[in-house]
């Protein structure tokens, strides 16, 4: 990805508890990408990658003290993950971001917290933005720009939204207690538009 389109955040201000609850709300914004790919193409289970991301939701909720077998949700999703070369569509590259943030968001969940790099919830950060920068290119491509820089890549608006999006779900997170009440709001917060961060409606 382009240098200067990347999203910086100081994941280290985030607990534990608040990162996942931060890549968790992305995912909320990711997922309807992978359903629409699944009902185009006919391949994999949307509904298996919506009941992981519910169960990660109810492991965040404290008062609920769910067991989850994180390798065996690793390979469940290892055969929802799309094989590009298998698609000619280009929704499976959102869907491939979708199942690969989903594996880095139980990585996450295996490291409880020791991981210093905070290299997982940069990975669901990153390909959210990745989601949209692609889309993006291929829909200015698609207009008739011949010369797709990064500063008119900069300045869409899907891209515009992600980055403010990603920034207000951080600042909220930093702020916010570890309960179900904040999950709540965090998923709201997200999903106040309708929208998938691709600017698909959800339904």
């Amino acid at each position: 990805m382009r240098k200067n389109l990347v999203i910086h955040l100081p994941f280290a201000k985030l607990s534990h508890w608040q990162q996942i609850a931060f890549a968790s709300a992305l995912l909320e914004r990711m997922l309807p990408n992978y359903q629409m790919f699944s009902e185009n193409s006919e391949f994999g289970s949307y509904a298996l990658l919506r009941n992981q991301l519910d169960l990660i939701w109810q492991w965040l909720d404290k008062n609920n003290k769910i067991k989850i077998n994180i390798n065996a949700q690793l390979n469940k999703l290892e055969e929802q993950t799309p094989d590009p070369e298998a698609f000619d569509s280009f929704g499976v590259f959102p869907a491939l971001d979708v199942c690969m943030a989903m594996m880095s968001l139980w990585q996450l969940m295996q490291t409880n917290g020791t991981d210093k790099d905070h290299e997982d919830i940069n990975s669901v950060s990153r390909l959210s933005q990745n989601s949209v920068n692609y889309y993006v290119e291929l829909l200015l491509i698609e207009e008739g720009n011949e010369n797709v820089d990064v500063e008119t890549i900069a300045e869409h608006p899907l891209i515009i939204w992600e980055k403010a999006t990603q920034n207000e779900l951080f600042d909220f997170l930093t702020m916010a207690a570890e309960t179900k009440r904040s999950c709540q709001l965090a998923t709201q917060m997200v999903l106040s538009e309708g929208l998938s961060n691709l600017g698909i409606a959800i339904e």
